[in-house]
């Protein structure tokens, strides 16, 4: 059992966003899943892209805007996102206050 806290693991920028930080928090003692931390500022947005991988979104605190292949779609507080393989998508933060995720993708 590892237990880590968020708070204690450094934050990397990402290519293609803008004010978006994100911290790998499971990079040791697990084999299947990662899972990130990440925290998109006022205004700010995950790179537009896709992947062959499915994922899933868990939206921790705030509000912002999914968008997907043909559809756009708000999220808030408590809010759960699943992305298909291979579907374009991108995260948006339409509002005024810090909007943090938790991402899982399979390693």
């Amino acid at each position: 059992m590892k237990i880590v806290s968020y708070k204690d693991v450094e934050a990397q920028e990402v290519k293609g966003s803008s004010r978006l930080k994100i911290k790998w928090l499971n990079t040791e003692g697990s084999s299947n899943f990662a899972v990130r931390h990440c925290e998109i500022g006022s205004g700010g947005y995950s790179p537009h892209h896709s992947h062959a991988w499915e994922h899933e979104i868990f939206v921790l605190e705030g509000d912002g805007l999914v968008l997907g292949n043909k559809e756009i779609k708000s999220v808030k507080t408590g809010d759960f996102v699943s992305i298909s393989v291979n579907e374009i998508h991108q995260i948006k933060n339409n509002s005024k206050k810090p909007l943090r995720i938790l991402c899982i993708i399979p390693k």
